[in-house]
């Protein structure tokens, strides 16, 4: 599939395809990433939202773990 790059104000634009950004998910104000490795753009959509937590938990490793925090004595009915 071929696309234009085209002028917008001082910037340039590059115009999506309804297709392209159906299967990507790409909406209106959708953060995207740039990425540029030679002479190769990248452009990839950013999920800030929704998040889901089985996606961060595979993020964590035995080196970005930590161990219990401590808080102080027990104060109420939290003591075990």
């Amino acid at each position: 599939m071929e696309a234009q790059i085209k002028k917008w104000g001082n910037s340039l634009a590059l115009r999506i395809p309804k297709s392209v950004a159906k299967q990507l998910a790409l909406e209106v104000d959708c953060p995207v990433g740039l990425a540029c490795e030679g002479a190769v753009l990248t452009v990839r959509p950013l999920n800030r939202r929704g998040l889901r937590l089985s996606d961060l938990l595979q993020r964590v490793s035995e080196t970005n773990r930590h161990g219990e925090v401590q808080t102080g004595a027990a104060r109420g009915e939290e003591a075990w």
